[in-house]
């Protein structure tokens, strides 16, 4: 997905293959698209995996627009690019050609010499919405494919975490836009909730000023585009002479408002519901690779599965029988002779020391529903243990659907890897592979929380994490560890007892046998007792809840 860094490259990119299948739309787009930027010395790519790391580029050095051909169909025969209908059927496809013709068009101006890259990128930022607002203002019609291109141009991870960094970019992106009158304020409304929540009503009016001023600027003043992105950073309170770079997100820190109004956002422009855009996302972005072999489940994974369920359902229905005490006024049971004892004393002018009515003890409230993340370490290191976790999830997955729980497994390695989603019960089972790297737990804690909602409910939420700890990024593993802790939600370590074997990386940050706080950690000799083990503990947080 792009940044607003990636509208705009110098230089001459590859050219990409599969151009040749797609050569006639980029014949068509060149001979169209001086009707769109009023220039005669532009040329049109259009190619799978074109436009860099961005769905769409323009490259000024060269002339050039480049388009990712994945962004209008899957094969070029959807529809003639000669044609004016293609318009129609490739609405996207043909926005991003909008987007770049409005870059082309209007952004020429270029970076000057030695500016910070924190300047340059937000003043690219800020072109954004600029190049578009003076391509709608030029021809009006445009608004209409630029609006479907913005969904496009815009992902999750730029609202990465509630800082005030961000909330600013979310606005430079999307509520600069309104102002631009390419979308409109009741499309951003969530949105413009959560950056205020963040910055503050001030610090956004003040925000706004800046990209107000931005759009009555020249196509081709620089200066002042660079002057607007100090004022910018300064309002944010950074120093650009001192913070060179483009902050990054805490990898430290969950997702917050930001990310939840963004994906409203593009949920709503999608017409599917935020559930069903973030699964999708998920899908996407963590699906198991298609190389990962899938077989039946054995017998024994089959009685495994119904020993848990059952063992699960015991502890979340088992209650202590309620105590029952008498009573000289309802409600309850009316116990016959006392209730005639009570009225003999009564007409005999006694006081009544009869209780004619057995009261029971209120029941207590149904136990709350078990919330389990499995998170599997793929690294070398842990290569014995992926073919029993493999298993795991699947007696899991299947245990929790006769038990009225929620698990999922994740794998964590080079990349994170969603092996048994919520609420899914695979039929068979998906064997990982360990790889070289743990570069992705703090990621998977991440969608291990938007998965289950480990920080938030009133679920029983729980999280084990199978690993022998030798992670790269620890710091921010123990944040998040942390973060989950304090808000209830327990933390299991299943920790292998073998140290690495000779020749593995021996990197000082990566450090062996690291316990983590605010964790409860196991010391396991095999992969069957970390399984038993998270089951045990499942059953007994069931039990005590």
């Amino acid at each position: 997905m792009s940044h607003p860094r990636t509208d705009l490259q110098q230089g001459a990119p590859p050219t990409p293959a599969g151009a040749s299948d797609w050569h006639d739309w980029s014949s068509a787009w060149t001979q169209h698209v001086p009707l769109l930027t009023g220039r005669s010395d532009l040329t049109v790519l259009v190619a799978p995996g074109t436009a860099g790391d961005a769905p769409e580029c323009f490259y000024p050095d060269l002339n050039r627009i480049e388009v990712d051909a994945t962004y209008i169909a899957d094969s070029p025969d959807v529809t003639d690019p000669t044609k004016a209908r293609h318009k129609r059927i490739v609405p996207t496809g043909y926005g991003l050609l909008v987007h770049g013709a409005a870059h082309a068009a209007h952004s020429r101006w270029a970076t000057p010499p030695g500016t910070p890259p924190i300047l340059a990128d937000v003043a690219n930022m800020l072109e954004e919405s600029r190049a578009e607002g003076r391509q709608r203002t030029r021809r009006r019609g445009d608004r209409r494919w630029l609006r479907h291109v913005v969904t496009t141009l815009l992902d999750p991870d730029q609202a990465a975490v509630d800082d005030p960094w961000h909330a600013g970019q979310l606005a430079a992106l999307l509520l600069a836009r309104v102002d631009a009158r390419i979308v409109t304020s009741k499309d951003v409304r969530p949105v413009r909730a959560a950056v205020t929540g963040v910055l503050g009503r001030k610090r956004l009016r003040q925000l706004r000023d800046i990209w107000r001023e931005a759009h009555t600027c020249d196509d081709t003043d620089a200066d002042t585009m660079i002057a607007l992105a100090r004022r910018w950073c300064q309002i944010l309170g950074i120093d650009p002479d001192q913070q060179y770079d483009t902050p990054v997100p805490d990898p430290g820190q969950f997702a917050g408002r930001l990310a939840a109004a963004l994906v409203d956002y593009l949920a709503v422009a999608a017409g599917v519901t935020p559930a069903e855009y973030a699964a999708a996302l998920l899908a996407h972005r963590h699906s198991p690779p298609a190389q990962w072999k899938r077989t039946d489940p054995t017998e024994q994974e089959h009685r495994a599965a119904r020993d848990l369920a059952n063992r699960l359902r015991q502890a979340r229905t088992r209650h202590p029988d309620p105590g029952r005490r008498p009573s000289t006024i309802p409600p309850g049971r009316l116990r016959t002779r006392h209730a005639i004892t009570a009225e003999a004393q009564t007409a005999a002018g006694q006081m009544s020391t009869a209780a004619p009515w057995q009261q029971r003890a209120p029941l207590p409230p149904e136990k709350p529903r078990l919330h389990l993340a499995i998170l599997v370490d793929l690294s070398g290191s842990m290569a014995r243990y992926t073919e029993a976790m493999s298993s795991a999830a699947w007696i899991f997955a299947n245990a929790a659907r006769r038990a009225d729980a929620t698990t999922t497994t994740i794998g964590f390695g080079d990349r994170t890897t969603v092996l048994v989603p919520p609420r899914t019960y695979p039929r068979q089972v998906m064997h990982m592979r360990a790889g070289l790297a743990t570069a992705t737990f703090p990621e998977a804690v991440k969608v291990a929380d938007q998965l289950l909602d480990l920080r938030h409910g009133r679920t029983l939420r729980m999280l084990a994490v199978v690993s022998d700890g030798y992670l790269d990024d620890i710091p921010a593993g123990q944040h998040l560890v942390t973060t989950l802790h304090r808000a209830g939600c327990a933390v299991l370590w299943l920790h292998p007892a073998d140290p690495p074997t000779d020749g593995e990386p021996t990197d000082p940050n990566q450090i062996w046998g690291h316990t983590f706080t605010d964790a409860t950690t196991l010391t396991v000799t095999d992969p069957t007792e970390a399984i038993a083990a998270i089951a045990d503990a499942a059953v007994t947080a069931l039990a005590q809840a």
